[in-house]
This record gives structure tokens, sequence and C-alpha cells, in this order.
């Protein structure tokens, strides 16, 4: 019995301000507040709140015919709680169906597992725990962020205690492989892997919208008709998707919600066909083969690679120059350095000082910087002053040490004396 599985992802970073070498030492406040404040709250009216409302009648309506999953950041849930929390609560009412998976990620949205396994498995602790705390049930499913994979990582996330990992089904993994069956990682024997089929994602995703597309118009009977035509070939069709597509990178009035609305119904006219989540797999397929994954993949641009957040110089020593104070800031306990650190490893940061051609912003996901370079250079003016910050609370530390030594001699004497 083929089944199609949705996952959208939900993600929003927080974007710095213009911060010059001048408020180095002077301000620690790097968040442009307007912009983020501005942002989330469009988001949340054209996209994030119809989303959800679309998504809960869907699962009322077919009475647990129609399932989906979400991987939502913990910079999102940060920016909900500040500025829409009403997002948050129609998450809520999501999962109080029983209908939708949360499927877990790093906490701050990040590439922490390329330098630090110790920050990664931090984040992915953090963000798992609140995910069970806000939505009521721990994730077993795991989508790193960008889709990001590798057998390393498949073999932490089984370390980590995941069933399931969501990745890319790039052809030059798969060879002549199809991505529409259960997989197993080479170094995640005790994992499924679900890997996302790039071409009817993109169907729906990016091209819905593109009137010189050979597949315009996108009818959600068309759409079905080409996941039925795969009946024979396909246990699980694994559809991945930024769920921007619903009214940010694809206008409301480009019938983006209804074709999500109809689709359901057209896909389960197909008897053969049904709606699952990543963990409703588990233990029901038996892995069709290994997949074997030496080199870090992701979704992104043609070559499913990292060269969207580490192609070019700038993007390097930033990311390198993070992470070579991660093991300070952990050490200092400071709570603000903690949480500045957590926020500067957001890979869009990074992402903005890309000057691939093909990587350029989507207009659902604008660049704040004018170019590649203003990026760079607003990002490492608040490294610097995060790092004076460090330098000033490692002091500090020391001071308070070498105090205590001569303070309880001197009490220990006066003690004697008395």
């Amino acid at each position: 019995m083929p089944a199609l599985c949705l996952c959208f992802t939900i993600h929003e970073p927080y974007q710095l301000r213009r911060y010059t070498v001048f408020d180095m030492g002077q301000s620690s406040v790097y968040e442009d507040d307007d912009r983020n404040c501005e942002a989330v709250l469009r988001a949340s009216r054209l996209c994030y709140l119809p989303a959800c409302e679309m998504l809960l009648k869907l699962v009322r309506r077919f009475e647990g015919a129609f399932v989906v999953s979400l991987c939502v950041s913990g910079t999102a849930l940060d920016l909900f709680e500040q500025y829409a929390p009403e997002v948050t609560e129609s998450l809520g009412a999501l999962a109080a169906t029983g209908c939708v998976e949360f499927v877990a990620e790093t906490s701050a949205h990040s590439l922490a597992f390329l330098y630090s396994r110790e920050e990664f498995d931090r984040q992915v602790k953090t963000q798992s725990a609140r995910i069970k705390s806000l939505f009521g049930k721990k994730p077993t499913s795991f989508m790193h962020t960008e889709c990001v994979f590798n057998n390393d990582l498949a073999a932490a996330l089984q370390q980590l205690g995941f069933k399931t990992a969501l990745a890319q089904g790039t052809d030059h993994v798969l060879g002549w492989r199809s991505p529409n069956w259960v997989y197993r990682p080479v170094s995640g024997p005790r994992m499924n892997l679900l890997l996302r089929n790039a071409a009817l994602s993109d169907d729906m995703g990016l091209r819905f919208g593109d009137r010189t597309w050979s597949g315009w118009p996108l009818t959600a009977e068309k759409y079905a008709s080409w996941l039925h035509s795969l009946a024979d070939h396909a246990d699980v069709i694994n559809i991945f998707n930024d769920i921007h597509m619903f009214g940010l990178r694809h206008a409301h009035d480009s019938g983006i919600f209804d074709f999500m609305a109809a689709l359901p119904e057209a896909l389960l006219a197909d008897s053969r066909f049904s709606f699952v989540t990543p963990a409703s797999l588990a233990g029901k397929h038996k892995p069709a083969g290994e997949v074997d994954v030496p080199q870090f993949m992701s979704w992104e641009d043609s070559g499913n690679d990292l060269t969207s957040w580490l192609g070019n110089d700038m993007q390097k020593d930033a990311i390198h120059a993070l992470y070579s104070l991660a093991a300070r800031v952990r050490a200092s306990g400071d709570k603000m350095l903690l949480h500045d650190f957590a926020r500067l490893q957001t890979a869009d940061h990074f992402r903005h000082m890309s000057t691939k051609w093909f990587s350029g912003p989507r207009q659902d996901r604008p660049n704040p910087f004018d170019s590649p370079y203003d990026a760079y250079i607003t990002y490492m003016n608040v490294l610097a002053d995060l790092e004076l910050r460090l330098d000033a609370a490692e002091l500090a530390s020391k001071t308070v040490k070498t105090r205590r030594p001569s303070q309880s001699r001197l009490s220990s004497g006066t003690g004697a004396s008395a």
C-alpha cells in the first residue's frame, strides 16, 4: 500500500541589525527587533495562521485519514513566543488532534554538527524537550537544518534515540534507485531513512506558480495522478517543503491553498493510497536497502551540497571563528553569552554571505543586507564584540577565584586571634 508522507518545515531567523565597529564594546544589542517583528507578523498573517487553519480543517474533515508532519525550529518558536503567540496556539491545536507529528531539528537551526558534536547534542536535546513540553510528545524523527545529512549524522541520531531520519533523495547517492522506498542508513542499522522526492516536492514547493513550467497550472487532480502512477513502484513518497510555500512563496491568489485543500480527496480517490507520518512508518516496512552517504548533502541548490553556507572564504572564516569560541562560551556559564552564541549559529547568517548566483535569496526569505560582504562585515563585528564580552567574563571569573582563597585565609586568621 503506497503512502504519501508530507513534512513542512517552519523556520524564522533572528536578523542582525547594522552593527558597526563603533558599536563594539558599546552595545550588545545585535538583532534588529523592528525587522524581526515585522517579518514574523507578516509571515504569520500570510502563511502560518492560514496554513495551520487549513491543515486543521483537513485533519477534522478526513477524521484521521489525513496526517502530516511539521519540523519547527527553535528560533521560530522563540519569535512566535515574542511576537505571534497565536501561531504557537495554532500548532498546539494541530498537535491535540493526534494527526500531526512534530519532527525534531537543532534548536538554533544551525550547522553545529559539522563543528561541535557537544553543541549539536545539546541543541537537539533542548529542542526535543521543548517540543514535548509544547506539543505533548517527544519526537522520534529528525530532519537536520536544510535537510543536511551524512553517515556520521545518522550514527549520532541513532545514539540520541531517534528512529527515523529525513533527508534529501539525491541522484548521486541513490544512483539508479528511487527515493520512494524506506531505506536504512549504512551507519544507523536500527533507523529508517526517508528520502525526499525532489522532483515532486519542487513541483509543489517551487514550480507551482511558474507559468513557464510545462506542468502549469498544477491542480490537485493532476498532482494526485502523478502520485497514483507510482503505486506499483513505491512504499512511501516523501514530499518535504518549506511551509512558506503557502502564502509567501506562492501568494494566496495563486491557488496554492485551494490546491492543498483538494489534495487529500484527490489522493485518497485511489484506495491503495494513504497519508502517513515518519514515526508511523517505523517497523512497518522492511528497508529496501542501505544508503551510504559519506559526504554531506542537503536540499539546497542544484548541487545538493553545503556551498550555500560554506562555499566561500567569508562563510568559512565566519563559521570557524564562531565555533572556535564554543568551549570558552560553555565554560563561562554566562547565560547571555550562551544565548547570543546560540543565536549566531543560525544557518541563515552564513547563507546571507553566499556569493553563488543561483543561491540568491527567494522572495519569501529576503537577504536583509545589501551584499554578502555587508553580511560578513556585520557578522564579524558582532562576533568581535561577543569575544570582548567573553574576555571580560573570563577576567571577572579569575578575579573572583583569586579573591576567595585570600578572603578565606583572612577569615581563618581572624577567627584564630579571637
